[in-house]
Parts: C-alpha cells; sequence; structure tokens
C-alpha cells in the first residue's frame, strides 16, 4: 500500500492486533486496564486489545482511565467497545475508585514542557507510580519507560542494551528513571509480575521522529545533523508488542527495548524524504559520534519483527505529510541533546 486515505484508515491500521496479540490476549486472564489512554499511543492500543480479545474468542472488559481533555475520545473509545472513565491518577481517591482489573498498562507521564515545570514532572513520573502500584499491587502490570533513560550511546555500538548503565542526561531523563525504580521497589515489595518497556520511539504519520524530519523538508527548513542517528519503530508494532508484554513479565520488573530493527540515519531519511516529496534539503551542522538509540534485539526475539520497516513509514509519512494530512501538532524534539524539553 502506497498511502493511507485518511485518519479513520489510519487507526484501524494502528489498532490491527498482530498474531501474536491475539495469542497473547487469548492466554490472559482477567480484565485489562489502560492508565493514562488518552495520551498519543493510548487509543489505538485500547482499541488494539479489544479487537485482539474479540478475535481470540475472550471476553474482557478493556478499560481506558484518563482525564480526558477531550469529550470526542471517550465517544470515539466507546463506539469501538473501550469503557472510558475519568480519573485524575494524581487524586488518591480517584485512583482508588476505580474498578480492579488483573492486567493494568501504565502510559502516563510528563515529557514536553517539563523544563520549567519540574515538579508536575515529578509527582507524574515518579510519585504517581507508587501510587498506582498500591493500588494495584494485586494485578500484572506493564509500564511504559524511555531510551532516554540511558542517554546518548556511540553510534557504532548499535543501540544501547537492556543490561547497559543507566546514565539520564536532564530532568524528564532523570524522573523517568526514577519512575523504573518506584515500579522495580514496588515489584519487589509486593511481588508484582512486571514489565518495563523503554521505548525509542514510536511513528506514526501524525507524529513522531520522521514526520518531524518531513515537516521541516517540506517547509525547506535546515535539519540539525548534531542528533545524526535515531530509531524509529511503527506504532501498531509497538502497540502489539505491549500487548505481548503479558507473556514476558517478572518480578524483579522485566526490561525490555521497543525499538525499530534499523539504526536510521537522519541524513539519509532526510534526503529520502525530499526525493519523495520532490524537495530540496538543507543541513546544518554534522553527526556527532554518539545519539539517543537503543538495541531492539530482545523486543524482536520475545515478540517478533516488526511487520512495518523504515522505508514504508517514510514512503507513508512523505505522502501524509505533502497531502496537509492531520498532525498532532507534538514535536518530539528529538535533535535535544541536553535533555531539556
Amino acid at each position: 500500500m502506497r498511502t493511507i486515505a485518511d485518519v479513520a484508515q489510519l487507526e484501524d491500521m494502528l489498532s490491527e492486533p498482530s498474531p501474536g496479540a491475539i495469542e497473547t490476549m487469548g492466554r490472559l486472564e482477567g480484565d485489562l486496564m489502560l492508565l493514562g489512554v488518552g495520551g498519543k499511543m493510548g487509543p489505538t492500543l485500547a482499541r488494539m486489545a479489544r479487537r485482539a480479545t474479540d478475535a481470540a474468542g475472550i471476553k474482557r472488559r478493556i478499560i481506558g482511565a484518563s482525564r480526558f481533555s477531550s469529550a470526542a475520545l471517550i465517544e470515539q473509545l466507546e463506539a469501538a467497545g473501550v469503557e472510558a472513565i475519568r480519573c485524575d491518577l494524581l487524586d488518591p481517591q480517584q485512583l482508588e475508585k476505580l474498578p480492579d482489573a488483573a492486567n493494568v498498562i501504565f502510559m502516563t507521564g510528563v515529557k514536553f514542557g517539563s523544563t520549567g515545570n519540574e515538579g508536575l514532572t515529578w509527582a507524574m513520573n515518579v510519585f504517581v507510580p507508587g501510587l498506582v502500584c498500591r493500588r494495584f499491587r494485586t494485578s500484572r502490570i506493564v509500564a511504559f519507560s524511555t531510551g532516554n533513560v540511558y542517554g546518548l550511546s556511540p553510534v557504532v555500538r548499535g543501540g544501547s542494551l537492556e543490561s547497559d548503565e543507566l546514565r539520564p542526561v536532564g530532568e524528564y531523563a532523570s524522573t523517568a528513571v526514577g519512575r523504573e525504580r518506584m515500579f522495580d521497589y514496588f515489584s519487589r515489595t509486593f511481588n508484582i509480575p512486571m514489565a518495563l518497556l523503554r521505548l525509542n520511539y514510536a511513528t506514526e504519520t501524525r507524529y513522531g521522529v520522521l514526520v518531524d524530519l518531513a515537516q521541516k523538508v517540506l517547509a525547506e527548513e535546515p535539519i540539525d545533523l548534531a542528533m545524526g542517528n535515531l530509531n524509529a519503530i511503527w506504532q501498531a508494532d509497538a502497540n502489539a508488542m505491549t500487548l505481548q508484554a503479558f507473556d514476558h513479565l517478572a518480578s524483579p520488573a522485566k526490561v525490555i527495548n521497543l525499538a525499530g530493527p534499523e539504526l536510521l540515519s537522519v541524513r539519509r531519511a532526510a534526503e529520502q524524504l525530499g526525493a519523495l516529496m520532490r524537495k530540496p534539503v538543507r543541513f546544518t551542522g554534522s553527526e556527532a559520534s554518539d545519539a539517543l538509540l537503543s538495541n531492539g534485539q530482545l523486543g524482536h526475539r520475545l515478540f517478533g519483527y516488526p511487520r512495518v520497516g523504515a522505508r514504508q513509514m517514510i514512503e507513508w509519512i512523505a505522502d501524509w505529510v505533502q497531502r496537509g494530512g492531520a498532525s498532532l501538532g507534538k514535536p518530539t524534539h528529538f535533535e535535544s541533546r541536553d535533555g531539556k524539553f
């Protein structure tokens, strides 16, 4: 397929479960709750969980909790068979009122705007995980983390491994390590089966690093090469791997990178986007010897190889951006090397 027609087709693609996700949902016992479902990945992940559960012939509640700034999103989720509940996870009383769920996906957190709002960043990324673990101490938990916990890694190493020492740069990355430490502590304390997914970076046609590059190319803006390499994984693949992570929980928490198999060059990706959009490409600076990179091989062994590769993502995104397709308006700031977001 060379083009994605519209948002409806895109979201259908992003929520299409893989065979592995269907098999996992068929084995999983109990209801599933997604905390922070209103974010960038949450809606399509919740829909995939619903579709995978139905395809497996299992009866299960899929529940999405969020503050929900959009009433339309609530309607969309409920139309897809996902129960939507308004909840501020910083409020312990609201958290206690959530229904019990044997399985929990933790997606909430603060990254963009963290500079200048450090208190909220620490509260959401470190304090809330502790509250959630106490509330759902008898549940199984898959929690999102980020490749930012590793800090910059030499490009020649091919990306950080799960066993590498954490060297966070900046306030956000430090709180991400704090989030992991809270989940690890409560996993050990309450013997909670858990997985921590270090994501780097989920991509679709409305947001992601490749979308940032495509928008710059279209506007004929210069592209800074200092962060010269990147990871990207199609969001549908990241969604499916998230569901499959319930087959690989442990206490202490099991850590798994979610990253695409290719180590992408910013220069080459921009050139490919420029050729597809028939736009000249301008660069500034030169590639540093290190970048924020993750090695996703463990995840590929556990969950299978991603269904969508980098070239296909680039083609879809070039077409989408050039046609003026919808954007979430949330740049990744992937080029930041000082950890300020």
